[in-house]
């Protein structure tokens, strides 16, 4: 076999390497995705369950359970925000949307309750 067969045969190989590589990652960031999706998913019906099982319950402790449970999400590397929900977040860097969720969180609730 000549070099430039060889050459073309690891090509290809290599080829068909990347597009497995390509394709795991992205059967990983479903996985991640879905999984994002099922923790919130089992919070909301853990927290609904409770509040079935509970006779009072006051909506201070609620909103303070739901930013504590959108604070442990962005913590864990998802994101919060709308227009990346669920999706992977690189932790060494702070996403300005979801940060801007969990600075004002609180605060609109609060100035409902004033209101």
């Amino acid at each position: 076999m000549d070099p430039y067969s060889k050459l073309q045969q690891l090509h290809d190989a290599m080829a068909n390497m990347t597009k497995t590589v390509e394709s795991l990652e992205n059967n990983i960031l479903d996985t991640l995705k879905e999984n994002t999706e099922l923790k919130v998913e089992n919070k909301l019906l853990r927290e609904k369950l409770d509040k079935l099982n509970s006779s009072h319950s006051e909506p201070a402790v609620k909103t303070q359970s739901g930013l504590e449970s959108l604070r442990q999400i962005y913590k864990s590397g998802y994101h919060i925000c709308n227009m990346y929900y669920g999706s992977h977040r690189d932790p060494s860097s702070d996403c300005m949307f979801c940060l801007d969720i969990l600075d004002n969180f609180g605060e609109k609730k609060n100035i409902k309750k004033d209101k």
